[in-house]
């Protein structure tokens, strides 16, 4: 997953940072520059993804909820000021989804 979202990010002149995650939500670190619309980035991440997880392990679908791997809601922070590392170290810390 991390690999495909490090590729999309790039289709988007950003870069993925950190990416880590929960059972049940992963986390992710961007740099984005102010040009790029976060509900771009986000809806490329989650629509990519799904689709790519669809092809790549058929019998994973059945057991997304109604069929759908990701929910439609999402929070994004702005995290300007904050020193990269400290976040970094955040993400690090969760437990990465298998």
């Amino acid at each position: 997953m991390e690999e495909v979202f490090i590729h999309i990010c790039e289709k988007f002149e950003t870069e993925l940072v950190e990416f880590n995650g929960e059972q049940d939500h992963i986390h992710l670190l961007i740099n984005y520059p102010p040009k790029v619309p976060i509900t771009k980035i986000v809806n490329a991440l989650k629509g990519v993804s799904s689709r790519r997880l669809r092809q790549n392990y058929p019998s994973m679908a059945s057991k997304f909820y109604k069929g759908v791997l990701w929910s439609p809601s999402y929070f994004a922070g702005s995290v300007g000021g904050a020193p990269i590392e400290t976040l970094k170290q955040y993400i690090e810390q969760q437990n990465r989804p298998n």
